[in-house]
């Protein structure tokens, strides 16, 4: 029956909301890199030491950091996709 299938609308519409809940997943982390390793690369310059441990040491920490803060907002925003994906197929 034709009234069972995805139209194409709805599949835009369901592949944007993908990629907006995954950057919005992943916002988070990313910045956090993005912060330190630029604190992290001012901090080089000015001192003149460029050791590559310096940088990767200090990322990973903040990453792991901010991974243990934002687990729950992440997985919230997941389990609220999922739950909207579980639904439109339900509704079929």
């Amino acid at each position: 029956n034709e009234d069972h299938c995805m139209n194409p609308q709805d599949a835009i519409d369901l592949g944007r909301e993908a990629l907006i809940t995954a950057l919005l997943i992943s916002a988070p982390i990313l910045l956090v890199g993005v912060v330190v390793g630029l604190l992290i690369g001012l901090v080089q310059a000015l001192t003149q030491i460029q050791e590559m441990t310096l940088v990767f040491v200090p990322k990973i920490m903040a990453i792991f950091a901010a991974l243990l803060i934002f687990l729950p907002l992440m997985g919230a925003l997941l389990a609220g996709f999922s739950n909207q994906i579980f639904e439109r197929i339900a509704a079929f």
